[in-house]
């Protein structure tokens, strides 16, 4: 799907039809223009031939079938990847890519790995919603929540990511909740300045993964720029504009970052009351291993015996390679 070529398309036509072409799109789900009855044949004709909606894609599933992965094909031959993960609850969370490749450059992230191609257009990022949303229409639900967490860093793409947004977020759209939908970022600064000033209530989350600069610079070389103190001013700056909690991601890596000193460290960071903890098993890209349960139980009562709110997030799609990147790096190495 290329909305640019369509909006092209539909140039000299009546504005109604803007209005009906975005309904086919995002939510009747058609897969062809063949299916948009209420457009006249030859521009259902013009718009297959400008603007198909046909999603190149392979898709695995986990055994559990609670979480599904899929490699899209982009126009230029590039590749992304996003993941469905299905709750007990009956949510269904798409995990969305905002680039191909990244340039942070993350020790332990398998995008990371891959270096920085490009970003997404506003289409490429609303095209994985959308596939997700055609295979559950076919079961009677619907995407209920996405998350910005996918390969690459949704902050140097702010402008295509806040536009994509837009779209899950109408009404006229896919009518996602904006408290449904949250964008993590590793700590660009100037976009937590730009995500402060934004109207809709979309969620931040702040990919930490480590509670001194010493070990998050070694994981993560961003934090050499702007470190946590920057970092936590920021985000301080967020909370007390928006009153809004903000989510700070944690990966529980053995033997790095998840010993009880850490979890110490990481509860005096805790100190204002709309920060949460989100604990995550370390979904292991050949680099690092995952924390063994009782590691993160101990170290998750740590926190909540200090009064410090914890989530801790199930492994989800091991088998399935789910980390971001896995499946582009695996495609491309072979």
């Amino acid at each position: 799907m290329n909305l640019d070529n369509l909006y092209k398309v539909l140039e000299g036509q009546p504005k109604f039809r803007a209005t009906q072409v975005k309904e086919a799109i995002f939510k009747q789900l058609i897969k062809d223009w063949s299916e948009a009855s209420t457009l006249s044949l030859d521009l259902r004709q013009k718009l297959n031939q400008e603007c198909p909606l046909e999603i190149n894609a392979d898709i695995s599933q986990s055994k559990e079938k609670d979480t599904s992965k899929v490699l899209i094909k982009l126009e230029d031959g590039e590749e992304i990847e996003t993941v469905l993960m299905s709750h007990k609850d009956g949510r269904h969370t798409v995990c969305v890519s905002s680039q191909v490749g990244c340039a942070m450059a993350c020790k332990f992230c398998a995008t990371g790995q891959m270096g920085f191609k490009r970003n997404l257009t506003v289409s490429e990022i609303l095209e994985q919603v959308l596939f997700f949303a055609r295979l559950l229409k076919e079961k009677g639900e619907r995407v209920s929540n996405v998350v910005f967490m996918g390969m690459g860093e949704p902050f140097l793409n702010y402008d295509n990511v806040m536009s994509a947004i837009d779209y899950l977020n109408d009404a006229n759209g896919l009518n996602i909740g904006a408290r449904r939908i949250s964008v993590s970022t590793c700590g660009i600064l100037p976009g937590i300045k730009k995500f402060t000033q934004q109207k809709l209530q979309i969620n931040l989350a702040i990919s930490l993964h480590a509670p001194n600069d010493k070990l998050r610079s070694e994981l993560m070389p961003i934090n050499q720029k702007q470190p946590l103190k920057k970092l936590m001013a920021a985000v301080g700056e967020y909370v007390h504009k928006t009153g809004r909690k903000v989510m700070f991601e944690y990966l529980m890596i053995k033997g790095v970052n998840d010993s009880v000193k850490y979890a110490q460290q990481l509860a005096t960071l805790m100190a204002d009351p709309l920060f949460m903890v989100n604990l995550i098993p370390y979904n292991p890209t050949g680099v690092y291993l995952p924390s063994d349960k009782k590691t993160m139980n101990t170290f998750r009562q740590y926190l909540e015996h200090n009064d410090i709110e914890v989530t801790q997030r199930y492994a989800l799609g091991q088998d399935i390679d789910a980390a971001c990147g896995q499946l582009a790096n695996k495609k491309k190495n072979k």
